[in-house]
């Protein structure tokens, strides 16, 4: 038994901090709206009033925060976790955020001689319920083999990416590829339902050729039902693709896909949606068509 602290306890972190508590680790938790930590503190964990107050005797911290600036505040504020950690102790930030954010925490933690890894995961609400996520590492590698039978509760599969930065470097690698996919799915299928195409008859070729993918086929079915309830919130994606952008203009990349994804996610905000689901961003390829994935397709004739 560890003794662990977990900060952030918002979609993925409760699901996350659940599961290293229910394999038996003391845990003391912290959130900024305290009624997140309840079912925690029901449960045995210690509820601490501050980021420093929570990471203060823990072998291992754990935080899960929704973007760069809650690192700053968390992280490098008042009462903030620097100010808590000792000598010895091991810090991991499963967010995402850009890279250079996770050299500054590493370099600052290991000014306190304090280890540091940046942690993010691939995955959603039921991933992190289920101890199911993928979950990557940046950092030195003798600390990550330390921690890894931690992260190995709460990811399905762990890999070592490289030295600090290198795991949020992948998440953002990673997640221009989920936006393309998205944007790629709604643009298929506006295109189908408006040739007159039904949503099912392609969701059935989808799941079997051999670009099929699980986020295509389980989008489409949630599209199928007009089911847009948040397991990644669209305006989080869309902060993950400013992120992207930003990352690839540092290394002077082109990324036109993702560019052309990241637009459309704005629409998407602009209209409301930013609370729904990431896959809402399609409802604004729909409204351009004047098409409704889920609802029976018109034949062009129709029109006509």
């Amino acid at each position: 038994m560890k003794k662990i602290a977990f900060l952030g306890l918002g979609t993925m972190g409760a699901g996350m901090a659940s599961n290293l508590q229910k394999a038996g680790h003391a845990l003391t938790v912290w959130n900024r709206d305290t009624k997140r930590t309840a079912s925690f503190v029901k449960h045995g964990a210690s509820r601490a009033a501050t980021p420093a107050e929570a990471v203060s005797g823990a072998e291992v911290a754990f935080y899960s925060l929704s973007d760069d600036a809650a690192v700053e505040e968390v992280v490098f504020g008042k009462d903030g976790i620097l100010e808590g950690v000792e000598k010895g102790q091991i810090v991991l930030n499963m967010s995402t955020v850009h890279p250079e954010t996770s050299l500054r925490e590493a370099k600052a933690f290991a000014a306190k001689d304090v280890e540091f890894l940046d942690t993010p995961v691939f995955g959603s609400k039921k991933e992190a319920a289920d101890g199911k996520l993928w979950v990557l590492a940046g950092g030195d590698k003798k600390v990550f083999q330390k921690v890894k039978p931690l992260l190995e509760l709460l990811g399905e599969t762990v890999h070592y990416m490289g030295g600090h930065g290198k795991g949020t470097s992948m998440k953002l690698v990673g997640n221009l590829i989920v936006a393309a996919q998205l944007q790629a799915l709604g643009e298929a299928l506006t295109l189908a339902v408006k040739a007159g195409l039904q949503p099912k008859d392609v969701l059935g070729v989808l799941k079997v050729t051999d670009f099929r993918s699980p986020i295509l086929e389980s989008t489409t079915e949630a599209l199928m039902k007009r089911d847009f309830s948040p397991n990644f919130a669209l305006e989080l994606m869309l902060k993950d693709a400013n992120l992207i952008s930003r990352f690839a203009q540092d290394l002077n990349v082109p990324i036109p896909a993702s560019a052309a994804a990241r637009e459309t996610i704005k629409a998407a905000v602009n209209q409301g949606w930013g609370p729904e689901n990431a896959s809402a961003l399609i409802k604004n390829l729909e409204q351009q068509a004047g098409v409704t994935i889920g609802q029976p397709a018109r034949e062009l004739a129709d029109k006509h």
